[in-house]
């Protein structure tokens, strides 16, 4: 596999890159995406704290239950085994190779599922065209799938060769290198540091404005050691790699996922049956303040003062907190699976 070997010691691996026509890039596409077609689901992906989610979802033998972050079907598979044969699972993704995937890991479960290629903030107008009112249950993973990290054209992982792509959905046009290279330094300074709590943004901004008026930043091994040269010194080699911040904010904007998480929590509650719950897994604190904010307004009961003999205020709670803390993985889970670590499951119920 190609991983940059020479990249530390001056970017020879990226030079190289640059030099490949987009076939190399389309073809090493075709490649992974054959060879992942052909992972059995004991090879797939280890769905995070999947047993804490079946449980805490209370699941209904013909209930109604939303995946709204497919992936590769790890959690949807748990669910589907506690459903009846009334029961049915909406599994949404806007990532065609996701559903692909899914679709062979949840084949013999195919009579209980409808897969939906779309993005989950669209869940009225999902449910709307589906003819279902109600559901008993909804299950939001923010986390990026084992399927795209390490995916070899996807551009996700500042470890691996690709062009700056980072879309969830290919069919957008935005990518991570219209960004790099068409932003504004203090364009990209303000997502480094709002997307990516960066401290050293400016720095790191700077340092891609210099590079990008040499030739365009094409490679994702190419960002990488541009940020990590931006960085002084004793930055440069922490046990967290230097460009994790820069890459999780460039995908955050190019898909815009803060927006999408602000408008799907607001329109769960409305979709969710009475006793219906709803449980959110975030990866990064930016995530998890959405969510615990939210969670935290909807169970907010009357303001008015204890001697108002009516309540003038009408803030009524429409969510009761299940977790009063969030749920992390287990010791175990951490230890076979590291990506789980920064891992935060929140838990509420339509009340």
């Amino acid at each position: 596999m190609l991983v940059g070997r020479r990249n530390r010691l001056g970017g020879e691996e990226n030079e190289r890159l640059e030099k490949k026509p987009l076939s190399f890039f389309l073809g090493r596409n075709e490649k992974f995406r054959k060879k992942n077609l052909m992972r059995t689901s004991n090879e797939a992906h280890r769905p995070v704290m999947k047993e804490e989610i079946v449980a805490n979802l209370r699941i209904k033998k013909s209930g109604i239950y939303i995946d709204a972050t497919l992936g590769e079907g790890g959690h949807a598979e748990g669910i589907l085994r506690k459903l009846g044969s009334e029961g049915c699972l909406i599994g949404i993704d806007w990532d065609e190779e996701a559903i692909e995937q899914a679709r062979r890991r949840l084949d013999s479960f195919k009579k209980q599922v409808i897969f939906v290629r779309e993005n989950y903030k669209e869940l009225p107008a999902i449910l709307k065209q589906l003819k279902i009112d109600k559901i008993d249950g909804i299950l939001l993973d923010l986390g990026v799938s084992s399927l795209q990290l390490e995916s070899c054209h996807r551009g996700f992982s500042f470890r691996l060769p690709a062009l700056l792509d980072m879309r969830m959905d290919r069919r957008r046009k935005l990518k991570a290198g219209n960004l790099i290279n068409k932003l504004s330094e203090n364009d990209l300074k303000k997502i480094f540091f709002q997307f990516g709590e960066e401290r050293y943004s400016k720095k790191i901004a700077k340092g891609i404005a210099q590079a990008r008026k040499t030739k365009p930043i094409k490679t994702t091994l190419e960002l990488a050691d541009i940020v990590k040269t931006a960085l002084p010194g004793r930055n440069r080699f922490q046990r967290i790699h230097p460009a994790t911040r820069i890459f999780q904010a460039l995908r955050i904007a190019v898909n815009q996922e803060l927006d999408n998480l602000h408008v799907f929590l607001k329109e769960s509650i409305c979709v969710l049956e009475k006793g219906g719950r709803i449980a959110v897994i975030s990866y990064h604190s930016l995530e998890d303040r959405i969510v615990k904010r939210f969670l935290k307004d909807s169970a907010k009961t009357c303001l008015c003062p204890q001697d108002f003999p009516v309540c003038r205020c009408e803030i009524h709670p429409r969510l009761k907190i299940i977790t009063s803390r969030s749920i992390k993985p287990e010791e175990n889970e951490i230890n076979s699976n590291p990506r789980s670590r920064s891992a935060r499951l929140r838990i509420a119920e339509k009340i």
